[in-house]
């Protein structure tokens, strides 16, 4: 009788970890990719996204730009089974302007607007296999110029990803928005298609290489930028992400560069 209960034991002892490691939370971060998933917080989970610092330059004939947020936060919250809310914040950004010619520089300090959003799964909510969806979303101009639209815009995003084996992943981000225009008097489209291969180094290590081109038809600007990204995101354990993104700017439209640290956790 005791060696049967002490077998019963150790069988017991040996499936934990494989009972706990199915339990695990799902976890799916945004960050650091510059695209996005169709992957959703499961129901009564909160997940927080915030980068630390996010630099940007952008050099001109005439100017140099340099701009930082720090404090750019996004709130996951699972509402069902396909189904979460986004509210996305910057707490705080900096833009410095020097004029190349005159050496005079402007800087403004302020905080960026509020986004909303709804992402809807439609095909496999933990973004494994062939993951779909579909993500409509408004600004509310809380901000103000450059850190901040000076407007109310809305658009939606269409994220697609594929596993293309254990380890790879490819993803596709489709973007459309009604963006405000720089006199902050209507609106205007904007549009961008986002391309991504992502590799599982580890369990605990991923990277990802993207591709962007965006194109914003605002009258006084009509411009397209193509931008190259590439990024790493370690997890200590699950429902904790520490991430760095590097980005360059493919032609003179694009900012030159842009780097970006932060991390995720779940609640």
């Amino acid at each position: 009788m005791i060696g049967r209960l002490g077998l019963f034991g150790l069988a017991m002892m040996a499936a934990t970890p494989a009972l706990a490691q199915a339990d695990e939370p799902r976890f799916c971060p945004n960050r650091p990719s510059i695209g996005s998933s169709a992957c959703v917080t499961e129901p009564g989970r909160v997940q927080a996204e915030m980068s630390g610092i996010d630099w940007t330059r952008d050099d001109s004939a005439d100017s140099r730009e340099d701009t930082i947020l720090s404090g750019d936060l996004l709130v996951r919250i699972g509402l069902g089974i396909t189904t979460e809310a986004e509210i996305g914040w910057t707490g705080f950004g900096h833009a410095r302007t020097r004029d190349k010619t005159t050496g005079a520089i402007d800087t403004v300090n302020g905080v960026g607007d509020v986004r909303l959003a709804l992402r809807q799964n439609l095909a496999n909510p933990d973004g494994k296999g062939l993951s779909y969806g579909i993500e409509p979303f408004v600004t509310l101009p809380v901000g103000r110029d450059p850190i901040g639209q000076g407007d109310w815009g809305t658009g939606v995003i269409v994220p697609v990803t594929y596993d293309l084996s254990d380890t790879v992943n490819l993803a596709l981000t489709s973007e459309v928005d009604a963006m405000p225009d720089q006199d902050a008097h209507g609106r205007h489209l904007a549009y961008s298609e986002i391309v991504g291969l992502g590799y599982a180094l580890s369990k605990q290590w991923s990277v990802v290489g993207e591709l962007s081109v965006a194109r914003d038809d605002d009258p006084a600007d009509r411009h397209t930028e193509a931008v190259a990204a590439g990024s790493f995101a370690w997890q200590p354990r699950n429902g904790l992400q520490f991430d760095l993104l590097g980005a360059v700017g493919l032609n003179h439209a694009a900012p030159d560069v842009r780097l970006v640290t932060g991390g995720a956790i779940l609640f």
